[in-house]
């Protein structure tokens, strides 16, 4: 690593930072406004009824599912379906803060399937929201970079 690479890095850190800050807020409105589906079958359900609707696809395994096969396949199908349907995709590196943002009344084991989380647009403009616009700008410069699934860390409390 040479010294000019650390603005660079610096630059990279800050900006997943301000993203994961992001995220939480849109998550927390999204919890107010009841506009999350829940679990891998639900939100393949919501993307076959009304996948226009839907303005954010967020994908978290924890480092052991990551041989679950069956587990896979769904992220390669929703990850497909929401590619071409210009939805953008975020993966959660840490699965056990997005249960504590989500099911936060439900104990150390969550009911819930939080392998994928669809942030639907409940109002009639998503931009209204700038959490939300700042996460759809990190998706598209991520996307800029080749990053077509962006890693989020969403931050400790």
């Amino acid at each position: 690593m040479t010294l000019e690479e650390l603005p660079g890095e610096r630059r990279a850190a800050g900006r997943m930072e301000q993203a994961g800050d992001a995220l939480e807020e849109v998550l927390s409105k999204a919890l107010n406004q009841r506009s999350l589906t829940l679990g891998v079958y639900e939100a393949a359900k919501l993307l076959n009824v009304d996948p226009d609707n839907v303005v954010l696809c967020l994908l978290a395994a924890e480092e052991e599912e990551a041989g679950d096969a069956a587990l896979q396949i769904h992220f390669t199908l929703l990850r497909a379906f929401c590619c071409e349907n210009d939805i953008n995709i975020l993966r959660v590196s840490n699965p056990a803060r997005l249960a504590e943002l989500l099911l936060p009344a439900a104990g150390p084991d969550p009911p819930a399937d939080l392998h994928c989380v669809l942030v639907t647009n409940p109002q009639a403009s998503q931009w209204k929201d700038p959490a939300l616009s700042q996460l759809m700008c990190f998706c598209r410069e991520s996307r800029y970079l080749d990053q077509w699934e962006p890693v989020i860390n969403l931050p400790e409390r």
